[in-house]
């Protein structure tokens, strides 16, 4: 059987997936701020939809690959989880999201990603920082440590 490892945005926007065949995480519930968000998520847990908390090795290999694209300032814990819990059920699952970030991080890990609302990223990118004073290109930061300027994140290259 094929799952949906569902993100906040299912909840959010809401699907017409069974909730039988819906897993999602703990901490995703912490994302619902609308009573209707919450109450969708109430109601698919009463009808079949799995909360698991994802494994460690999973979360490792997925910070991992998070650090090679330089997605990983942009991923919240949850984004984590949700990558690692769909990376345990690789194969036979769905990543439902319409998160950017995490969608680049999925492609690289070969998860299958179906948006909720939003269009699918089309070609999976590697980040840098750029300091809008001098320039000068770092990985990570958000303060050139050469002039004291903000880094803005832009477009190494398409993997």
């Amino acid at each position: 059987m094929e799952y949906y490892i569902a993100d906040s945005a299912v909840f959010i926007m809401g699907s017409g997936i069974e909730p039988y065949r819906i897993i999602t995480i703990p901490s995703v519930v912490n994302e619902l701020k609308s009573s209707e968000a919450a109450m969708r998520f109430d109601l698919a847990r009463e009808s079949g939809a799995r909360v698991e908390m994802p494994e460690d090795s999973f979360r490792e290999k997925v910070m991992q690959t998070a650090n090679k694209t330089r997605d990983c300032e942009e991923l919240s814990s949850t984004d984590i989880d949700i990558l690692a819990k769909a990376l345990e059920y690789k194969g036979n699952s769905v990543l439902l999201t319409d998160d950017y970030a995490v969608q680049n991080v999925a492609k690289v890990l070969g998860l299958e990603v179906k948006p909720v609302a939003q269009k699918k990223i089309k070609d999976v990118l590697v980040w840098q920082k750029q300091c809008t004073g001098c320039r000068k290109k770092f990985d990570s930061g958000d303060i050139c440590p050469v002039c004291g300027s903000p880094l803005k994140k832009r477009r190494k290259r398409k993997i």
